[in-house]
């Protein structure tokens, strides 16, 4: 009897439940306890009033955490009750998880586990098999995403991220929140169309939100989306980031760099070299460098570097006039240049002018976005890969939604 009563106690079993009895198979590995309840008790159901009598029961069968390296399952005598009208509803007991078959605290460890490892690592530590703990997690990530309020966000950022080899992309919104604990995707969207920011701004309305009440939104250059943002966030502010114009001025160095070097052997190997802020390059590097600068007047290379670098200095700048009137000097002397790659650059930057300007008072950036991006990928590859829209959009949530789980299982965290 002592053993029962400390076993009610670890499992929070509490009257008028018990344990009736235990048996430890040690072939086979496994505890089962079985759960009863006090004759003559009544049981409350949700949406109707009082306790109701028991009209019978049925034996059910919960997946619990394990004991010691043992397998555990709770064997279950559950009362059905008959309600005034005659109706008869099976009662859920308090520990019963959101999946047919275990208990609160198992599903709560075994989204710890997919939270930490594949799916496939959470399948072998479990026990289960990897379509269960697939459709476990599911079930939570789509329980805790369609609760969401929405109604607080303000600024939003978005970006792409490839889910497969070839054009094949999804879609992230995030919630940019100056405070960084409150920055979590939001929303995921098959393709990278406009389409994707009028099926944002439909979540929106569906959680709360409406979407007038988004004041600002980040995004790299690209039309579609420049174009979803004004037809469906209509007082959204664009904001073209500091670090997707660095990142295009960065792909016009080696763009020039590869030009070069079929009639300048020596800039082969010298792409990380340009890449690399100077602050994160080795000595040796350093010196690889301060050679090739030494050629500013023979290398265009060195002259994309030298642009480069200017614009990032521009780009620090928190006046938005000295900001204008810098980048409209930087453009004319670019353009006046035989960087041709550059040019191109210098070109966008014109076209999207306003866009750039509004980081400088903003400041609001896709960084976080994209390394929430390299956590999936670097997952993806851990997996070899996802073939579902949906399975994608369930690892994304994990990954960096911030679900707050411990709404639906009081044993799961945030």
């Amino acid at each position: 009897m002592v053993t029962e009563k400390i076993f009610e106690a670890a499992l929070g079993i509490s009257s008028p439940w018990f344990i009736a009895g235990m048996n430890f198979e040690p072939s086979q590995k496994k505890l089962k306890i079985r759960v009863d309840f006090e004759v003559g008790s009544r049981f409350a159901v949700p949406g109707q009033a009082g306790a109701h009598p028991v009209h019978d029961t049925v034996t059910k069968t919960y997946r619990h955490l394990n004991f010691f390296q043992h397998e555990c399952e709770l064997e279950v005598r559950v009362p059905r009750v008959k309600l005034p009208d005659g109706k008869v509803i099976q009662v859920t007991p308090p520990w019963s998880g959101k999946l047919s078959g275990f208990t609160l605290l198992f599903e709560a460890f075994v989204l710890l586990l997919a939270r930490e490892t594949t799916f496939t690592g959470a399948s072998r530590i479990s026990g289960l098999s990897v379509h269960r703990v697939m459709a476990l997690c599911e079930k939570y990530v789509n329980e805790a995403v369609g609760a969401a309020d929405l109604s607080e966000v303000r600024r939003v950022a978005l970006d792409e991220t490839s889910r497969a080899k070839g054009q094949q992309y999804v879609t992230l919104f995030a919630d940019a929140d100056p405070d960084p604990a409150r920055r979590r995707v939001i929303f995921v969207a098959e393709g990278k169309e406009a389409a994707t920011v009028e099926a944002f701004a439909a979540n929106l309305r569906a959680h709360r939100g409406r979407p007038t009440q988004i004041d600002s939104v980040s995004i790299d250059m690209s039309p579609v989306f420049i174009r979803g943002v004004t037809d469906h966030l209509p007082n959204a502010q664009i904001t073209f980031d500091k670090f997707h114009v660095i990142a295009h001025a960065s792909e016009a160095i080696d763009k020039m760099r590869r030009l070069e070097q079929k009639l300048d052997p020596s800039l082969k190997g010298l792409r990380w070299v340009l890449l690399k802020d100077r602050g994160k390059l080795t000595v040796a590097q350093r010196a690889e460098l301060d050679g090739l600068l030494a050629r500013m007047t023979t290398t265009r290379t060195a002259r994309a570097w030298h642009y480069r670098e200017q614009l990032r200095d521009i780009l620090t700048r928190k006046q938005p006039n000295v900001v204008h009137l810098l980048l409209n000097r930087w453009c004319s002397n670019v353009l006046r240049s035989k960087v041709e790659p550059m040019k191109e650059v210098a070109e966008m930057i014109r076209s999207h002018l306003e866009g750039i300007l509004a980081w400088v008072t903003s400041r609001q950036t896709n960084g976080f976005l994209e390394a929430i991006n390299g956590l999936f990928q670097a997952a993806k590859r851990k997996a070899r890969g996802y073939g579902r829209f949906r399975t994608i959009r369930m690892i994304i949530f994990l990954i960096a939604g911030k679900l707050d789980f411990s709404r639906i299982n009081p044993y799961a965290a945030a």
